[in-house]
């Protein structure tokens, strides 16, 4: 009985752990994508300028909602963005994605460390989680 018990402490960590580990070419594809992500959000803030982070921002001005990997971007107008850089999970909101975000509000702010959830815009199922961070204001130079 103490050698089966032994022998499942050596064997359950390591089928975890190589389950864990990605082939070459889902590593590619991985790279790829926080690559395509990071144009994608350099192209929607190009001629904006950063300004000093914020703690919170009204959600109802915002306009337009789109996540690029980890990275949120609010828009109020073309001529002003709120970024957040959350702890993941909340891919795929706003354009091509087919997630919504989900936030619980008594204030009708989003202020940082608010976690908000995405939902599958058809199928209405839970699909991930995150947590904000500071908005930093993106606007247009004058």
């Amino acid at each position: 009985m103490m050698r089966i018990a032994t022998w499942l402490s050596v064997l359950v960590p390591a089928v975890a752990l190589a389950g864990c580990t990605l082939t070459p070419a889902e590593k590619a594809r991985i790279e790829q994508r926080a690559e395509t992500e990071k144009a994608d959000l350099d192209k929607a803030l190009r001629g904006l300028t950063s300004g000093s982070p914020t703690q919170c921002i009204s959600q109802y001005r915002t306009q337009q909602v789109r996540s690029y990997g980890p990275t949120i971007v609010y828009t109020v107008s073309p001529n002003l963005k709120y970024v957040s850089q959350t702890s993941g999970g909340c891919d795929g909101v706003g354009g091509q994605g087919n997630n919504i975000f989900v936030t619980r509000t008594t204030t009708g702010q989003l202020c940082s460390g608010d976690i908000a959830q995405t939902v599958d815009r058809a199928s209405g199922f839970f699909t991930g989680s995150c947590s904000f961070g500071e908005f930093t204001p993106y606007r247009k130079a004058r």
